[in-house]
């Protein structure tokens, strides 16, 4: 296992973005950002999204109160959330490889969740991609080809293997904390080892 802590997160979780925002200041160290799609641990555990059940307005709310709390930008959901997120999940692992996980994630998260922005559509994974200076043709480029996909599905596999079995969880050492109010956990974690 790495001593440096893993933040597994996937571009279409609201609970994923606040944990974004805060996950370097409360660790008090910058973590590997590992994308991985939430949809595929879902395959394996029958999970789905609490946005289609009758929990979605009281997630929403909750979602809302927290931002708020943090000093967030009001939230503002894309039209029709959940939203697939596999071009922006893609996009994420073609970021990683050239070094901008974090600010790719960061402006796609901010598109989404503060913007109100579809990642489902194309154009705005490009304009999160812009953000960080990833070329528009590259990212289209990497996003439909087999290594970027393969990449994918290996790190969620390895995600699902290592235990974990929701976004977002902060790995520490053999430790998985598993949601944004875990947060201080894994840091306190952190700082015992």
């Amino acid at each position: 296992m790495p001593d440096q802590p893993v933040f597994y997160y996937d571009l279409g979780s609201p609970y994923s973005y606040l944990t974004a925002e805060r996950v370097h200041d409360v660790l008090g160290v910058h973590p590997v950002w590992q994308p991985i799609l939430l949809g595929g641990i879902w395959q394996q555990t029958g999970g789905r999204s609490w946005g289609v059940t009758d929990e979605r307005n009281a997630g929403i709310a909750e979602c809302e109160r927290r931002g708020r709390e943090y000093g967030l930008m009001p939230f503002r959901w894309p039209e029709g959330w959940p939203n697939n997120t596999l071009t922006a999940m893609r996009a994420a692992i073609f970021a990683q490889q050239a070094g901008r996980a974090v600010a790719y994630s960061l402006a796609a998260f901010r598109q989404a969740f503060a913007g109100g922005r579809d990642l489902s559509v194309t154009d705005n994974v490009l304009i999160a991609a812009a953000a960080c200076e990833l070329h528009p043709r590259a990212v289209l480029k990497a996003i439909e080809t087999q290594s970027t996909k393969d990449r994918l599905k290996q790190a969620t596999a390895e995600a699902y293997e290592r235990g974990v079995r929701g976004v977002p969880t902060v790995a520490v050492g053999d430790e998985l904390f598993y949601g944004d109010d875990r947060l201080h956990e894994a840091s306190a974690a952190l700082a015992a080892r």
